[in-house]
């Protein structure tokens, strides 16, 4: 039997509906998603109002209910991490991410019990940032 969490190809060859109809059927406690882009908008992952207008669009997408608002803060000891990070609790967990300043990248993690379409969300993610390339991780957590 192929464990799920082993191979990110073999999310590949499946549809949003067939990952949901997996992680329901193996009864998991949550899905999460990372997302890293590469080569974003500059001016994109440098502006606060727009990463949190990005967390609620998210939220509205993945039909997740936000609880209380996002936290977009900038830091960094050196320029190599550098830049906003941000985090949203939402009623089912969590949706948190770094964007890199010195490599125009972004890191992005949602999980949540409450399933949702990780391509679709990743595409999102990908075309709102402007991205040139993504990588994603699916995970079932138990």
């Amino acid at each position: 039997m192929l464990n799920v969490n082993e191979t990110v190809n073999y999310w590949d060859s499946l549809s949003d509906e067939e990952i949901i109809k997996k992680y329901n059927e193996q009864g998991s406690w949550g899905l999460y998603t990372s997302v890293d882009l590469k080569d974003c908008d500059p001016a994109a992952i440098r502006d606060a109002d727009l990463i949190k207008r990005f967390i609620v669009e998210l939220c509205d997408l993945i039909d997740m209910k936000r609880f209380g608002e996002p936290t977009v803060v900038h830091f960094g000891p050196c320029a190599k991490v550098a830049g906003y990070s941000m985090t949203q609790l939402i009623e089912t967990s969590l949706i948190s991410g770094h964007f890199a300043n010195d490599t125009n990248a972004a890191y992005l993690d949602i999980f949540s019990c409450k399933a949702y379409g990780p391509k679709q969300m990743a595409e999102f993610c990908k075309k709102f940032f402007g991205a040139g390339s993504m990588t994603t991780h699916v995970l079932f957590r138990d």
